[in-house]
């Protein structure tokens, strides 16, 4: 557990140091090309004030198996649909993370206070054909917790 939080902590550490250097270049270079609808530092801000939430909606197994029983609770898998269809927890619901949005999130759930719990590739690892293992950095967790959060969503266990 020890080495995990290492990890995740130097990744982080990282994340912010490049995001910093990646802000100083582009202006450096000229490139601040804006977009509206793009909001990086935004998202840099959000991820690290979900960072000590994420941490601490974090469930073994055997507590989100209890939780997924529990009325009022949905259970989220944002991979593919064909990935989806291959292999799900029973009882989960689907919406593909590319498709969410703040309608498409209201129709599979329509309230913010509902419980979440989500999961997606690398909670399993004998499954690869259902579940193929994506690096640690890149597992979808990180980005449906950040995403579901910026909706507004803040009962997301993971």
């Amino acid at each position: 557990m020890n080495t995990i939080r290492v990890t995740l902590v130097r990744a982080f550490l990282a994340l912010a140091l490049v995001s910093g250097l990646a802000s100083l270049d582009v202006n450096a270079q000229g490139r601040d090309i804006p977009n509206r609808l793009i909001d990086y530092p935004g998202f840099m801000g959000v991820a690290k004030e979900v960072w000590n939430l994420r941490q601490e909606r974090r469930l073994s197994e055997e507590e989100f198996i209890e939780m997924s029983k529990q009325e009022g609770t949905i259970i989220l898998d944002t991979r593919s649909l064909a990935k989806y269809q291959k292999m799900h927890i029973a009882g989960a619901v689907h919406l593909n993370f590319p498709d969410i949005t703040e309608g498409t999130l209201r129709q599979v759930i329509p309230s913010q206070q509902t419980r979440v719990l989500i999961y997606s590739n690398n909670n399993f690892e004998n499954a690869p054909e259902s579940f193929p293992t994506k690096r640690a950095r890149a597992s979808l967790n990180i980005p449906t917790f950040i995403t579901l959060y910026v909706y507004g969503y803040r009962n997301i266990y993971e």
